[in-house]
């Protein structure tokens, strides 16, 4: 009879069957969220993750990252990951084998809800609603392109999601990928520590975020809206929503008409 993995505290312990030379040394937290990034770049990471209030819940447990270095799936003597492209054509392109077996390394050890995403300029925009959606999942594995992208057959086999920062290209995807991690981190319990600050931002209710303004009252003859130092709560409650649709109608109008088109809006109240 095989004995279940033993638990010391929140870290899970257990015998994992790849090279050790494979493994990022930090134990497993059991129940906390992850993200596993597969990348040629390992030391590009955490970076900017490292900083703040995300490098402060990386710390303290609140999430943990995971790097693997996608040249030791490399094949021959120099480690090669990528060839050139069937039909013809520039640039290289990752292979099937080598993406492979990264991803079924890495994989062994995810649990629970955890999707797999490749960040790539022909995949769906990154959103809030998104970002909900992975913090709300137990972790994510993340796939770096390079060069000319992945063989379609590794996005096939393993349904993986893409995920695009924008309508533009990068030389790969390690900036996209610390872009949804931070964007994820933030939403999870107890790492900005005021949950109102992400209930309130741009996109929570399919709206930009109204203006912001602190001290000092005036500044170069601009003083702060006298509403907002008014102490009538409902009414800034009110001016703020009102700037909030205002700014979403005349910088995003797609925003807007998917706001208009909600049963439940305002928009659609006689307001």
């Amino acid at each position: 009879m095989t004995k279940p993995p033993r638990s010391y505290g929140r870290k899970s312990i257990r015998a994992l069957a790849q090279p050790q030379e494979l493994i990022t040394p930090t134990p497993d937290l059991a129940g906390v969220w992850k993200a596993k990034v597969i990348t040629l770049f390992p030391t590009a990471f955490p970076g900017v993750l490292g900083e703040s209030l995300t490098g402060k819940a990386l710390h303290d447990g609140l999430w943990q990252l995971e790097t693997v270095d996608l040249r030791r799936y490399g094949e021959g003597k120099h480690r090669n990951v990528d060839d050139t492209p069937a039909g013809g054509g520039a640039g290289m392109v990752l292979r099937a084998d080598v993406v492979g077996r990264a991803i079924d390394d890495t994989q062994k050890t995810a649990r629970g809800r955890w999707p797999i995403i490749y960040l790539s300029p022909r995949g769906a925009p990154m959103t809030q609603a998104l970002m909900q959606d992975l913090a709300a999942a137990d972790g994510v594995t993340l796939l770096c392109g390079r060069f000319e992208g992945v063989d379609e057959r590794v996005i096939e086999h393993y349904n993986i999601q893409e995920v695009s920062l924008g309508d533009f290209v990068l030389t790969g995807g390690e900036i996209a990928a610390q872009a949804l991690i931070d964007a994820t981190v933030r939403l999870l319990p107890g790492v900005l520590g005021n949950r109102a600050s992400t209930e309130e931002e741009s996109f929570s209710d399919g709206l930009l975020e109204h203006p912001q303004y602190t001290r000092p009252a005036i500044w170069n003859g601009r003083g702060i809206p006298a509403i907002l130092t008014s102490g009538d709560h409902a009414k800034v409650a009110a001016w703020r929503h009102d700037m909030s649709k205002k700014l979403t109608q005349a910088r995003r109008p797609d925003l807007w008409a998917r706001y208009k088109s909600k049963p439940d809006t305002d928009q659609n109240n006689g307001e």
